[in-house]
């Protein structure tokens, strides 16, 4: 399959998949407890301001017709009224998703900043007592909970030091890199063990080619070896690992956004599920997964550019 019908027919591939979100989605919020419209007009509501307020949102149709009316709005652009915003579920997002999408890619630069660090150092430092340490971090860094590691930033950098803000977004670039540098530190040391360890072992078998080997007994110096040789021939296993790395940052921003109190979509969609708000939960659920099945195409456009010997 060459490139071009590649980039027309994935696409076409993933509808399934977000369709299958939706579902997913829409079915988990139908056997949610609470209704939505009690908890926006309050316990002291009568009957009939409720009855019209279900009418108004078209939540007093039948399951199957209430999905059907959500997926073909959602062709047309419209993700139905927010109950508890009160306004078009579009605007609402619109408002949110800037500080979210800034925060997953300053989060992988982050994340791939640490990890070409650690990595380079263990494999160049291989079986020493630095490489050891690294190893041990890495092994306990994954099973550390995001929220754990921002409570424990939280408490050091702003609380105690007073180096950072608490939480907030800025209205500027420079600003937002100040604001946003310690959520985005905490994303990324969520899923940098996961790229570090796999970086080192690959770094590690290149060092072990037959081509690194010959470059040794030729006399070249080691790190002109890990420079322009096995450096490069180890990346394309890390960019394979780049789709499921942005699929945790995306996960961990609806964590990080409520720690650290970022008016982005993952703080979003915790206010969404606690008012009931389904059509804001559906929105927001369906976009990330949209972002996910994204970078997941990406990756496989990238690493196509980076071996041709890949099939696409």
């Amino acid at each position: 399959m060459n490139r071009f019908s590649f980039v027309l027919r994935r696409p076409i591939q993933l509808i399934p998949v977000l369709l299958g979100i939706s579902v997913i989605t829409f079915l988990l919020l139908q056997m949610t407890p609470g209704d939505p419209v009690r908890l926006m007009l309050g316990p002291k509501a009568s009957q009939e301001a409720i009855e019209f307020v279900r009418a108004r949102y078209g939540l007093d149709q039948p399951i199957p017709v209430q999905y059907f009316y959500y997926v073909l709005n959602c062709l047309r652009g419209d993700f139905g009224q927010s109950i508890a915003f009160r306004g078009p579920v579009s605007g609402v997002i619109a408002a949110r998703i800037a500080p979210t999408v800034f925060l997953i890619i300053y989060g992988l630069v982050i994340s791939l900043l640490l990890t070409f660090a650690l990595a380079v150092t263990a494999a160049r430092q291989r079986g020493r007592w630095i490489d050891h340490l690294i190893r041990l971090v890495c092994v306990a860094g994954v099973g550390v909970p995001s929220y754990f590691v921002g409570l424990l930033l939280i408490m050091g950098f702003c609380l105690r030091l007073k180096i950072f803000p608490v939480s907030g977004y800025g209205p500027t670039f420079i600003n937002n890199l100040w604001h946003l540098f310690l959520p985005a530190l905490t994303i990324g040391i969520g899923v940098t063990p996961i790229l570090a360890r796999n970086l080192r072992a690959t770094f590690i078998q290149q060092l072990d080619k037959d081509y690194a080997i010959a470059c040794r007994s030729r006399g070249l110096p080691e790190s002109y070896i890990f420079s322009r040789h096995v450096f490069w021939n180890s990346l394309l296993p890390t960019v394979n690992l780049l789709g499921v790395v942005v699929a945790f940052l995306i996960g961990g921003t609806v964590v990080v956004e409520n720690v650290f109190n970022i008016p982005g979509l993952g703080n979003l969609l915790i206010r969404g599920v606690l008012t009931h708000d389904q059509f804001v939960v559906q929105a927001v659920a369906l976009l990330l997964a949209v972002g996910v099945v994204i970078s997941n195409f990406a990756v496989d456009v990238l690493t196509a550019i980076l071996d041709p010997r890949v099939e696409l």
